[in-house]
């Protein structure tokens, strides 16, 4: 099997994944009535199976510590997403919350790809690639509209 499709099949995995952590944790912030509780418990957890992984991949040779600080934001860009996504999701629709956190990753995708941010392999923007960004918010347009 090609790496492409490991990958591929890796982050196919990780996207079912994103709905069911929001439901799941939409429902636990809805039984302990406190949005912050649930999110810590599933950050808990999160911690637990990330030390499991660390211990059984190996701890890093390389002691990094010249790195910019906006490194270390996607932690707070993740309590952002699950601390929003199950205040959200329980009145929202876990579908309806989910198709615009998909929105938004489509356009931060094509943003930080165009200009290779944060020190990203640079894809320009093609007319297909936009074209078909194009059809996939659109889709998502489609599959939100109730008819």
């Amino acid at each position: 099997m090609s790496q492409s499709v490991s990958y591929g099949l890796l982050m196919l995995v990780a996207g079912i994944g994103i709905p069911v952590m929001a439901t799941l944790n939409a429902r636990l912030g809805v039984a302990y009535g406190n949005v912050a509780m649930a999110a810590s418990i599933l950050f808990c957890v999160a911690l637990l199976c990330s030390v499991a992984t660390l211990f059984v991949i190996g701890l890093p040779e390389n002691k990094t510590t010249s790195l910019p600080y906006y490194y270390y934001l996607g932690g707070a860009l993740v309590a952002f997403y699950v601390l929003s996504i199950t205040y959200v999701a329980p009145t929202f629709g876990v579908a309806n919350a989910v198709f615009f956190v998909l929105l938004g990753q489509i356009i931060a995708s094509v943003l930080i790809d165009h200009y290779g941010l944060f020190g990203m392999t640079q894809t320009s923007l093609s007319f297909q690639r936009l074209l078909g960004v194009v059809f996939m918010v659109v889709g998502i347009i489609l599959a939100r509209k109730t008819i």
